[in-house]
């Protein structure tokens, strides 16, 4: 049986960025804390806030009066990042590797460097995740 979940508009890169930010801050920021978080060169004050009103729109953040009645926001992520990864991921396994789990981590087994110490600790999580069913 299919999990029923909404489907969920994917995240452009830059919303990704902005995201990330605020996955890493969940108590909420502002659009001045926001920009600040950003690297130099920083984006302009109206870019982040367009970018929030997309992700608002697309029901990935919401957003709060500071101190209750003020005129700043305070915009917060709606879902965690793992929800948001998992649900990635279950459509490109669904829709790119038939739902096989199987063939989707063969994939990146193939095109991913990955070296011994990074391969053990793989089939450790494996077998530990085999032990706890």
């Amino acid at each position: 049986m299919k999990k029923e979940t909404k489907e969920m508009k994917p995240l452009t890169r830059g919303e990704s960025e902005l995201m990330n930010l605020l996955w890493d801050h969940s108590q909420g920021l502002t659009v001045k804390q926001l920009v600040e978080q950003y690297p130099e060169p920083q984006p302009a004050y109206t870019t982040v806030g367009t970018f929030l009103k997309i992700l608002e729109a697309k029901g990935f953040v919401e957003h709060r009066r500071l101190g209750g009645n003020g005129r700043t926001f305070v915009y917060s992520p709606l879902l965690t990042r793992e929800r948001y990864v998992t649900q990635v991921l279950d459509d490109v396994k669904e829709n790119i590797f038939g739902s096989s789990v199987k063939k989707m981590l063969s994939f990146f087994v193939q095109h991913e460097d990955i070296d011994e110490a990074e391969l053990a600790e793989i089939l450790q999580m494996i077998n530990n995740n085999d032990q706890a069913q």
